[in-house]
């Protein structure tokens, strides 16, 4: 399942749990993640709300907290010890370490030495882990976003007066698309800051699926606008058919010469953040003898300057090679089979002698085996024998 978020009017936590919320998610599927984290007295609350004529939900997080001011090992103790499937502890703690990193960066110290104040708080963390939850819950494989608006003004924080954006947030939104938003006021958290950061995997309009559910999630404070964050959900690669045919898209290059080994990888998950819809190094031995890598990765057209730029931030690279090339597709299709272990979807491509091509979705097969404690080939091969055997749940 893809799912697609669209910070009109910027993003906080209880945004995204209204979205959540408003999408379908169960209320109770997200306070059962914040029950498991066995602290405090936290209770969602969910109301309907009128923003400008558009009607959304608006989910908050209420209890007590009397310790704000916590460690990023305070945090991973907390949600590291919570009974939630490990996707979800993962994702959690990888978006409050996130959102240390960044607070270490501005304030010039260590990130263990790095203490949360407002995103300390147990509501805040409830946010992260709920969202996170959340979107398990839907199925969400792949999380795309439109750019993120930053708006101008101030904020008062634990710190005093902040310009806004928080700086904290600057730092969250480094090389990824940003738009000028013209409210005065803070619009993106530090928090949701964060989650972006870390949960979206491809950046720019929403891909063409087929639309299951929608929801708006409002926020707090009243603006010119509607203060509302959308999100939609569907079958990607427009649900359950699309035709074969050729697109054209863009290729973009960079040799590397002159870079540690240490900080290749990483780069192949900043190209896709940035839009990417493939990235890859090639091993390739260069003038002088010297081993090199060839960084490459194709993108829409409308895509190609944010993954350009993209290279350019995170690369030694002086120059980008850019080229238009063809993309020839498959004719393909989503089935669902039905397993011993559950629906797995199936990914199935026409071939050009009419006969088919299917592929067990990774993800639900993942998520199935840790259900039910099996290893992912035997959920694999199940979902095989069903898809030969045409038990489609359809």
């Amino acid at each position: 399942m893809h799912a697609h978020l669209e910070p009109f009017c910027g993003a906080s936590g209880d945004m995204l749990l209204g979205a959540l919320v408003d999408a379908g998610v169960p209320l109770e599927a997200l306070q059962s993640a914040v029950d498991a984290l066995g602290v405090g007295e936290l209770r969602l609350t969910r109301r309907a709300v009128d923003q400008h004529g558009i009607a959304a939900t608006k989910v908050d997080v209420e209890g007590t907290d009397d310790h704000h001011h916590r460690h990023l090992p305070d945090i991973e103790r907390i949600i590291g010890a919570a009974p939630l499937d490990a996707d979800i502890r993962n994702r959690a703690v990888a978006v409050f370490r996130a959102l240390a990193e960044a607070e270490a960066k501005v304030h010039d110290m260590p990130v263990e030495q790095v203490h949360f104040h407002e995103v300390g708080a147990l509501d805040a963390i409830a946010d992260v882990v709920a969202t996170v939850a959340g979107l398990h819950h839907l199925g969400v494989t792949a999380l795309s976003c439109r750019a993120v608006p930053l708006s101008h003004g101030t904020v008062r924080c634990a710190h005093g007066l902040l310009p806004v954006p928080a700086p904290a947030v600057l730092r969250l939104v480094e090389g990824l698309p940003t738009e000028p938003l013209d409210v005065d006021g803070e619009t993106v958290t530090p928090t949701a800051a964060a989650l972006l950061r870390v949960l979206v995997t491809r950046w720019g309009p929403a891909p063409a699926m087929t639309l299951r559910a929608h929801g708006y999630g409002a926020g707090t404070k009243q603006f010119p606008r509607a203060n509302v964050l959308r999100l939609t959900v569907g079958d990607p690669d427009g649900g359950d058919h699309r035709e074969a045919g050729a697109a054209t898209l863009t290729l973009l290059e960079t040799n590397l010469d002159d870079m540690n080994p240490e900080w290749l990888p990483p780069l192949l998950d900043r190209l896709l953040e940035a839009g990417a819809r493939d990235a890859w190094l090639t091993p390739v031995l260069m003038k002088k003898g010297r081993p090199g890598h060839v960084l490459a990765a194709i993108a829409d057209p409308s895509l190609a300057e944010s993954v350009r730029s993209t290279m350019f931030l995170h690369t030694t690279s002086l120059g980008v090679r850019q080229s238009a090339v063809t993309r020839h597709h498959l004719g393909r299709r989503t089935e669902t089979v039905r397993t011993t272990f559950g629906d797995v979807a199936m990914k199935v491509a026409d071939l050009p002698d009419g006969t088919s091509r299917g592929a067990p979705e990774f993800e639900d097969c993942r998520r199935l085996a840790r259900a039910h404690d099996v290893p992912i080939r035997q959920v694999h091969e199940a979902a095989m024998a069903a898809w030969r055997a045409g038990s489609s749940s359809l």
